[in-house]
């Protein structure tokens, strides 16, 4: 499997990895973007996909025909994303024979695995993440490597087979060069650094930095596939946060029209490009049974039910909703404790332009563009063609080949 890219110009294969592009210097005077992001995904070792790199720029869709892995990247991001919030190895992968490479020989003990990674940037440079897990014949990670430039801030490995512990060591450059101390083999390592180093010397104070630029980065996630067929009935009112399928699209249009007027206006305006008909407000209101239904005001004094539109439309309406909010909207377990300032909401949407016509689809990636450019929202899609896209001032474009 591989894969290369058009926009920008930063070349993604199955060769060896590479290092990964240095970011582009600050323009002198201007201003510096502290924001954790997530720049690489690496998928040394994992399903169809072996020694791959995808760039990630503010706006990055994956492109190619249907089996070459583009689902599977993105599974693969929202894995990290999992483990830096903290998840168990065997709730992000309860199926992890499947994520080993098909061509994958066991070794004299019958042990099998993958291999990812990812880098993220912000206030404290490319930070970069390596996990070896064992697939089987027992789910563990069995190395872990958090680096920054040539230093090396944690490395894990296992040394016991018998125990549910992997032998640590983190940078701190004190008394001692290294700290020891085991880990379980179940939890990313990165995600605990916060909890275990005390942050006296420089150097641990240095991976505190990284460690925490790398978690606020993955935990900062959003994976969202609408399904039109769960938006057209009422829904129950009280949550208020976006479900990863939009579900509840009608409940959180009602809170948000009240409680985000800017940004609703924004989706208004987005909806008169990608919705058949004037489009001069969407509102929610109750039904007698105490749910919640979403409405697109025509301006003349009727009203379409959002039941009504086909699946493009409702799909359209979703995404872009989701765009033009935010992580206090969408169901996403954000690092509350680190201002807006420091971090940023990808969004990952698989099947970006299902169901969408030429006008949608192009009205939308507008939408990802704007909001990209702005630093607080980035999204990663999968389209089967991108040829409609290519060339796309702000979007990167990964493609795929079998």
């Amino acid at each position: 499997m591989s894969a290369r890219a058009y926009r920008p110009h930063v070349p993604v294969s199955s060769a060896p990895a590479a290092p990964a592009p240095s970011p582009s210097p600050p323009v002198p005077g201007g201003p510096v973007d502290v924001r954790a992001r997530v720049t690489e995904v690496r998928l040394s070792a994992f399903a169809g996909h072996r020694r791959a790199r995808f760039p990630l720029g503010p706006v990055t869709l994956l492109a190619g025909p249907s089996g070459v892995g583009k689902s599977t990247a993105l599974a693969a991001y929202e894995a990290l994303a999992r483990l830096g919030g903290g998840a168990a190895l065997d709730e992000v992968f309860p199926e992890p024979g499947a994520c080993v490479p098909e061509r994958a020989r066991p070794d004299g003990q019958g042990r099998r695995g993958f291999r990812i990674g990812c880098t993220a940037d912000g206030a404290a440079g490319p930070v970069r993440l390596d996990v070896a897990v064992q697939a089987e014949p027992r789910l563990r990670i069995v190395g872990e490597r958090l680096t920054a430039g040539d230093v090396v801030l944690l490395e894990t490995a296992l040394r016991d087979p018998g125990s549910r512990t992997v032998q640590a060591a983190w940078h701190t450059a004190g008394s001692a060069p290294v700290t020891r101390a085991p880990l379980p083999d179940d939890q990313l390592g990165t995600a605990l650094l916060p909890l275990r180093v005390a942050g006296k010397t420089d150097g641990q104070r240095r991976v505190l930095a990284a460690a925490e630029q790398m978690v606020v980065a993955l935990r900062s996630v959003f994976p969202c596939d609408p399904r039109p067929g769960r938006m057209r009935a009422p829904v129950p009112a009280g949550s208020g946060r976006l479900l990863r399928g939009c579900d509840n699209l009608a409940d959180v249009v009602w809170r948000t029209r009240s409680e985000c007027g800017r940004r609703h206006a924004l989706l208004v305006e987005a909806l008169r490009s990608g919705c058949a008909g004037p489009v001069a407000d969407l509102v929610a209101e109750p039904t007698a049974d105490g749910a919640v239904r979403a409405l697109l005001d025509r301006g003349d004094g009727f009203r379409t039910d959002l039941a009504r539109l086909g699946d493009g439309e409702l799909r359209y309406v979703a995404l872009a909703l989701v765009l033009l909010t935010g992580p206090g909207v969408l169901d996403v377990d954000t690092p509350g404790e680190v201002p807006d300032a420091l971090r940023t909401l990808t969004v990952l949407a698989d099947g970006f332009d299902r169901g969408l016509d030429p006008g949608q689809r192009g009205a939308l990636l507008r939408t990802a563009v704007r909001m990209g450019e702005r630093g607080h929202i980035r999204c990663v899609g999968a389209v089967s063609d991108a040829s409609w896209a290519t060339g796309t001032q702000g979007v990167t474009v990964v493609h795929l080949d079998p």
